[in-house]
């Protein structure tokens, strides 16, 4: 199953554009195996698996970046996703017009977007001295 959104009403025309740039980007995705996408906080979601890795929102597409991925975004102008004026999720960047457009290489940032962080040092527990 590809989409997994909940129907959402139909409030003019603005979800007819949202919903052909979301058909648009699952499309450019086609390649990419066991990609879904999820109807949520008036976007969606895009899934691999298990793994959440993209936010499409009011016609923009935004993949999870990490500390290897980031310059590539901020290199070519790109900023992390603001769903209000409040909050910014540093972690999600606005893929390149360009990158969308070509969807190998879409596909390939994609595929960067889903790998898990590899697993961090785990930190040691602290102890504690008895005093006294």
């Amino acid at each position: 199953m590809r989409y997994l959104s909940n129907p959402v009403p139909d409030s003019g025309g603005d979800d007819l554009k949202t919903d052909s740039f979301k058909d648009f980007v699952l499309d450019q995705l086609d390649d990419l195996r066991g990609v879904t996408c999820c109807a949520m906080f008036g976007g969606y979601g895009l899934y691999r698996g298990e793994v959440f890795f993209g936010i499409i929102h009011k016609g923009r597409l935004y993949f999870k970046t990490d500390e290897t991925s980031r310059d590539s975004y901020r290199a070519r102008g790109m900023k992390p996703f603001r769903p209000n004026r409040k909050q910014t999720l540093k972690t999600y960047y606005e893929v390149p017009i360009d990158v969308m457009e070509d969807s190998e290489q879409l596909c390939q940032w994609a595929t960067h977007a889903t790998r898990r962080p590899p697993p961090s040092a785990k930190r040691r527990p602290r102890t504690r001295t008895a005093s006294g």
